[in-house]
């Protein structure tokens, strides 16, 4: 009988390990920043939390979207209401992987894994006159292009075919 619920915790614990465990595409921003700053880390900053932690700080003053809210909910902003980047140097430190890295961290805050990048638009092969008006937005924000007086889709439009050029040729082909 003994035997029978050592069997069964083991069954309950793996069922219960794999149900946390990151399925293919999951937490996406999380883990591509993860890596993308683990690798900017110098093997002497690797084995040191403290210093992680002043890295990764340095680290967010520079990101962008999706990026700079991730550092926010860990508390890599001035402006985090939260901090938890202990939660993120001791793994690294002791050179977990990032997937594992944030599998701990979902379960400290759920909303670290519902952060998803931007589709990206191929500039090459798209309609301009199927994308939404955000889209089209969205594209000449990324070029930090303005599109002064745009009011009706067909400006915003116009706008873009007189910009591509100089960010087409550039090798920026899709965004």
């Amino acid at each position: 009988m003994l035997k029978f619920s050592v069997f069964n915790l083991l069954l309950l614990a793996a069922v219960l390990q794999g149900a946390f465990a990151l399925r293919e595409g999951e937490c996406e921003v999380c883990v591509k920043t993860v890596e993308k700053f683990a690798a900017t880390l110098s093997d002497s900053v690797k084995k040191d939390p403290k210093l992680i932690e002043a890295e990764f700080k340095k680290f967010c003053k520079n990101s962008k979207s999706k990026e700079n809210r991730f550092c926010y909910y860990l508390g890599g902003l001035e402006e985090s209401a939260t901090g938890i980047l202990g939660e993120l140097s001791k793994p690294l430190s002791w050179s977990m992987p990032a997937d594992k890295i944030c599998e701990k961290l979902r379960k400290k805050d759920a909303q670290i894994c519902d952060l998803r990048f931007d589709k990206q638009i191929d500039l090459n092969n798209v309609d301009l006159k199927k994308l939404k008006v955000r889209d089209l937005k969205k594209i000449l924000n990324d070029w930090d292009e303005v599109c002064d007086g745009c009011i009706e889709k067909t400006d915003f439009i116009k706008r873009i075919e007189e910009l591509k050029p100089k960010y087409m040729n550039s090798g920026r082909s899709d965004l």
